[in-house]
């Protein structure tokens, strides 16, 4: 528990990870923090009522090293959004995010999610409760659209009633979400990605923070983005690949560290981790990507996929593995360069 945790103000340009359900535990976003000091990590979307009748520990619960860390909340109830972001601020969060954006039935019969951008005022008086019971920010991360209602007036519509309340940061990801008749995994790659919205809202809105997400998956990509809007969210690049977290260090000038460096400092993390009982694979299952597109990385993934790796002595023996196989095509380059 964190609480009292003095809270670090956030980097500009601001550089997040989307909240991605089952995978931005706090495992990952433990490893995610190695590659880069900077970069916004957030919780998995978190439902009121989880935390209210499920246990606030077992939701709540973070590691220090995380900071800047942001709680994502789905719900539509003004009072529990409040109560859950108040203990959000006491348990050392740093904001507290509304999910307006997520696709799944699962989620919409329940009145979280995409669904909501069809209630803008419902939306400005959930965002203007949980203000109210804070100190911290409140953001908003929402869709383009939602089904009939895919115009970007209807958006900007959307974004000033909520603004109305003086919230003042929104994360958009750049897609409409098609709630009937496509899955959540569809919603985030069939609706075509309409950056173009994004960055007029930032024009027409100037006032406002804006924070893109969608589809970025290079920190050149992220370059052009940053020339229209305040931030870019990255979502499953930064866990395929979460190198990239370290590349994105250009933008503050900082030193890029190396992925053996990274290991190394993970390493008594898994220690530590496991001696409280914690199942090797759930924290192997967030580090297979560190190796991405170089040589030995398929090995890699095989090594530590699954149950594979019973021990800390196979994820050694995985690092050496892979140290071998990198020193091996260094070798080869080195001996026919002409």
């Amino acid at each position: 528990m964190n609480i009292n945790k003095t809270i670090e103000s956030t980097k500009e340009p601001r550089i997040s990870v989307a909240p991605m359900m089952d995978w931005t535990t706090k495992d990952y976003r433990f490893f995610g923090r190695l590659f880069n000091p900077n970069v916004v990590l957030y919780t998995e979307m978190v439902t009121t009522g989880a935390i209210i009748y499920g246990g606030a520990n077992r939701h709540l619960d973070f590691n220090k090293e995380e900071h800047p860390i942001v709680l994502q909340l789905g719900g539509s109830n003004p009072q529990e959004l409040a109560t859950c972001t108040k203990m959000a601020e006491d348990w050392g969060y740093n904001e507290v995010n509304l999910n307006v954006g997520c696709p799944s039935d699962r989620v919409q019969n329940n009145k979280i999610g995409a669904c909501l951008m069809a209630e803008p005022d419902l939306v400005a008086e959930c965002i203007h409760s949980m203000q109210k019971a804070v100190s911290i920010p409140v953001t908003v991360k929402h869709r383009i659209g939602i089904d009939d209602m895919q115009s970007y007036e209807e958006m900007l519509h959307f974004v000033d009633t909520v603004a109305a309340t003086g919230c003042t940061h929104f994360i958009v990801h750049a897609r409409i979400a098609i709630l009937q008749g496509l899955s959540p995994k569809e919603n985030r790659e069939v609706p075509p990605l309409r950056y173009e919205d994004v960055y007029r809202l930032k024009q027409e809105r100037p006032h406002l923070t804006i924070e893109i997400n969608g589809g970025i998956k290079t920190f050149e990509e992220t370059q052009l983005h940053l020339q229209h809007v305040d931030g870019v969210m990255i979502g499953r690049e930064a866990y395929h690949n979460p190198y990239l977290l370290a590349e994105m260090g250009q933008l503050w000038n900082l030193e890029v560290p190396n992925r053996f460096d990274i290991m190394q400092q993970m390493m008594p993390y898994i220690h530590q981790r496991v001696a409280e009982g914690a199942p090797l694979s759930i924290i192997t299952r967030h580090i297979l990507g560190l190796f991405q597109n170089l040589p030995g990385a398929r090995k890699w993934r095989q090594a530590l996929s699954g149950g594979n790796a019973k021990t800390i002595a196979d994820i050694e023996n995985a690092i050496q593995n892979i140290q071998a196989a990198m020193q091996r095509t260094e070798d080869y380059i080195k001996e026919h360069q002409h």
